[in-house]
């Protein structure tokens, strides 16, 4: 599966369960790479062909080698936060740090995988991702536990600095299990022009996940976009949100959901766009399915205004999935458990997640192979 590259030193198991996870093996379609396992960072590397052009490497080898990174951590995420920002304060084993050079425009997507293989282990992780002037890049990350663990905890920080004219692509994908509990704290800085996109993809059980993204768009004409597809299920809890804050004369802000909750699953979405500019625009919209009597599915979207021309609105519909449509579809020689998966697969639609054809048709492989282990 690997072929002349480091990766090919690291144990097949965990190779296989984080490519199941979505991580690619074969560098040569990723510009760079970065693999956490549990504490440490065992694998970075930049793709030949981007050698200069972009950097990955471990959290804590980026401080050291760059003094100046201490001005950008913690400065977007309060580290007195809550009980999860102060234990990733107080100690953390790495994490990621990715920048995009000014002017670049980086064709394969970079990628890491944060994994946890030791039981009950608490992994604390910050990164850090700058999108230079002019650059524009994507950026795929997996998180996941592997199939031998029962109980873990993941504390992760991330800032986002996404400078002037700068577009960054950044693509989520949780891949834990029952037993695990997930509290990312992530914000967003979008400068003059810059842009910023933010897809979230949920579709495993797991037993607890709380996450509110904040992005200030501070620059004048910047934007951002936060996209999630949820699928809770296996009792799964999910209390996902996000925040946008306009500041910048003709910034925009866009939240898409696509959430569906069956067997037990409880799911809140939460949204919030703030417009402080008279010219600022920003749309808000979830659209959730609720298969079963035994879950739970809420929608919470805030608007507000702060001057007179600002412009925010916001749709959300909960409903259930049309007998017409499985009937329909169990004409066509389906079962019905058969005809209602294929409704939820098309219901979580890449689309909405602002990616190039090649690249969404990869996110639609990795969502398929995913959504296949999940039953």
């Amino acid at each position: 599966m690997v072929k002349d590259s480091l990766l090919a030193s690291i144990p097949h198991k965990i190779l296989e369960e984080a490519h199941r996870g979505g991580f690619d093996v074969h560098e040569e379609r990723r510009s760079g790479t970065l693999l956490h396992i549990d504490r440490s960072t065992i694998y970075a590397g930049v793709n030949e062909l981007f050698k200069g052009k972009v950097e990955v490497m471990d959290t804590k080898e980026a401080l050291e080698r760059y003094p100046w990174l201490e001005d950008y951590r913690w400065r977007l995420i309060d580290r007195e936060k809550d009980e999860f920002t102060r234990k990733v304060a107080e100690d953390f084993s790495g994490g990621y740090f990715m920048r995009i050079l000014p002017n670049v425009e980086v064709v394969f997507p970079l990628q890491s995988c944060l994994m946890i293989t030791e039981n009950n282990l608490e992994q604390r992780i910050h990164n850090i991702i700058i999108a230079e002037e002019g650059s524009r890049a994507y950026i795929i990350s997996s998180c996941l536990q592997h199939f031998s663990v029962d109980e873990a905890s993941h504390l992760g920080i991330s800032e986002f600095y996404v400078k002037r004219g700068a577009t960054l692509n950044f693509t989520m994908i949780h891949n834990w299990s029952e037993g695990t509990l997930v509290r990312p704290r992530s914000a967003a800085l979008i400068e003059e022009g810059g842009t910023f996109v933010s897809n979230y993809i949920c579709l495993r059980p797991v037993r607890d996940v709380q996450m509110y993204p904040v992005a200030y768009c501070v620059g004048d004409e910047s934007k951002v976009s936060f996209n999630n597809i949820l699928y809770g299920h296996g009792g799964s809890n999910l209390d996902i949100g996000s925040m946008a804050i306009l500041d910048g004369l003709g910034s925009r802000a866009e939240m898409i959901t696509r959430a569906i909750a069956r067997g037990g699953s409880r799911i809140v979405v939460r949204g919030r766009i703030e417009g402080n500019t008279s010219d600022c625009r920003g749309h808000l919209e979830c659209r959730g399915l609720i298969i079963d009597e035994n879950s739970y599915l809420q929608s919470i979207p805030e608007l507000v205004a702060r001057r007179r021309g600002a412009e925010i609105t916001h749709e959300a519909a909960v409903g259930k999935i049309s007998e017409k449509e499985i009937l329909y579809l169990m004409t066509r020689r389906l079962s019905r458990e058969e005809a209602i998966s294929t409704i939820i697969r098309g219901f979580m639609d890449v689309g909405i997640l602002g990616l190039p054809k090649p690249l969404s048709d990869e996110v639609d492989r990795i969502l398929n192979m995913v959504a296949g282990m999940s039953g």
